[in-house]
């Protein structure tokens, strides 16, 4: 996978973000702060102006300046979570003109140690984590199993009650909400599989 896929996998997922903006709005003012896709549909309207703006060299340039942008100009969680995401990945992949899936499965791995750690959240707190996680393994298996892993674990958030994050506050009143980092973190592993 060279540079001109990494382009096509942010592209994918910018597009996918746009469309679902209302969406993961809707499902962030039930638990939440009513802004995650709003939030992340600028961010990533920058990444796009910044993606054209720098013409990144490699899939580690795509990666950093996507992270990167996304820490600058998303609000709340979202922005420092899905920047280190990004991020994580181009340093875990280094400097190279094309990735392996192998190299790009334990780069996940590595991002999602990293955001784990950032957020202090694990599989079960209803968070991007329940989508990610089961997403990882996957991968090593095939996109699509990573894009299924993400979507099923998504769902899977409806029914678990908020232990991080705004949605936590809420306690009991959380469950039968799906979280909408999770369904968010569906749309990037989904929007890999489309590219």
């Amino acid at each position: 996978m060279d540079t001109a896929f990494f382009l096509r996998w942010i592209a994918t997922v910018t597009e996918r973000v746009r469309a679902e903006r209302d969406h993961l709005t809707d499902l962030d003012r039930a638990i939440g702060d009513a802004d995650h896709g709003s939030n992340l549909d600028r961010g990533f309207t920058a990444v796009e102006e910044a993606l054209v703006t720098t013409s990144p060299a490699t899939p580690a340039d795509v990666l950093t300046t996507t992270g990167t942008t996304l820490i600058r100009k998303v609000g709340g969680a979202s922005g420092p979570l899905y920047g280190t995401l990004f991020r994580t990945l181009g340093r875990s992949i280094g400097d190279v003109a094309e990735v392996s899936p192998e190299a790009l499965a334990d780069a996940f791995a590595d991002a999602l140690g990293a955001i784990m750690k950032l957020g202090s959240a694990a599989e079960g707190d209803k968070t991007m984590i329940d989508a990610l996680a089961p997403a990882v393994p996957a991968l090593k298996v095939s996109f699509d199993a990573a894009a299924q892993a993400a979507r099923d674990g998504a769902r899977a958030t409806t029914e678990m009650r908020a232990r991080k994050g705004r949605a936590s506050y809420l306690g009991e009143r959380s469950v039968g909400h799906q979280d909408p980092g999770a369904t968010s973190m569906a749309i990037v592993i989904d929007s890999l599989r489309a590219a």
